[in-house]
Parts: structure tokens; sequence; C-alpha cells
């Protein structure tokens, strides 16, 4: 008789040391394999060993870099240029992998209660979530200091608006 072992108990059973398959990383990543070797091709540090017939395998700092790697490109939001940058100056070496808040629970229409009406703005001198990846963060911050100077300018576009027309009303127009 042939039992079947789930792959997440199969990965289990291995070491900590031990080299994963690309479907092995692929699977615990929740990348699909073909990004996996797109990757490969734009970050020359991920360096699977290669054997017969072109099977991968990754050994374990692959697959730390690799988590790192898609940490920023999917939860920090950096592009692949941003990412090569950072490997580049070595700032993903000590880079601590942060995992992903769980997806929330959606209840059914019928058993949730009445939406709320729209929540104010948090005021510009409220603190950041910790939680929120640091590009994020920097992205609130700017839209709240855009938002302060677009307000102060449109203060001043009315004002001269008004003048104008004070101006315009003067002179009989």
């Amino acid at each position: 008789m042939v039992e079947s072992v789930d792959p997440a108990a199969r990965r289990a059973a291995k070491s900590a040391g031990a080299f994963r398959t690309i479907s092995e990383v692929a699977e615990e990543l929740d990348v699909p394999q073909h990004v996996l070797r797109f990757w490969e091709s734009k970050f020359t540090q991920v360096r699977p060993l290669k054997r017969g017939g072109g099977r991968r395998y990754y050994r374990p700092e692959d697959v730390l870099l690799l988590r790192r790697i898609r940490q920023c490109l999917y939860q920090d939001g950096y592009t692949i240029k941003g990412v090569q940058r950072l490997l580049r100056e070595g700032a993903l070496k000590n880079m601590p992998v942060v995992e992903p808040a769980p997806e929330p629970v959606v209840e059914p229409p019928a058993a949730r209660a009445p939406a709320p009406a729209a929540a104010p703005a948090k005021p510009p001198s409220a603190k950041p979530d910790p939680n929120m990846p640091p590009l994020l963060a920097a992205i609130e911050r700017a839209a709240s200091d855009a938002a302060s100077e677009m307000q102060s300018v449109v203060a001043e576009v009315v004002q001269e608006l008004g003048e104008l027309r004070d101006l315009l009303r003067r002179h009989g127009r």
C-alpha cells in the first residue's frame, strides 16, 4: 500500500539546511514556479544549484533571499529595479522578513451590520501604523503633506480670484 504524504508534512520532515526543489520553494513562498525562474534572471544573487536535466535545488540562503525579494515586491511595493538597487547596496542582507497579515474573514452581506458613514480622514499629526510597510508610510506622509500644501494653494487662488473680481467690478466690466 502506497501512502501519500502531504507536501507540507514532507517539507516539515526535511531539515532546515536541506535543499529545496523549485516546487517546494514556490509553494512555500506562494508564487508560481515561472516567477522564481524570472527572478533568477533579474536577481543574479539568486543562484540555485542546477542538476541533471536542469532541475533546480535552492539552498536555505537562496530561499531566505527569495523571501526577502518577495516581501519587497509584494508587500513593500518596490519595483524590480528598486529591489536590484537594494541588493547592490546590501540592504537586503539583514532585512527581517515580515509575514503578511492573514486575510480578514469576510462575512456574508446579510450577516453584516450596515456600513457606517465614511470614517474621518486621519489627521496629519496622527502616528503612522507601526505595522505599515516603510514605503507605504512614506507615501502616506507625502500625501498628507501634499494635501496640506494643496489646501494652501487653493486658498491663495480663491483669494486672488476674489481680488480680480473686485478689480473688474471697480472698472465696470
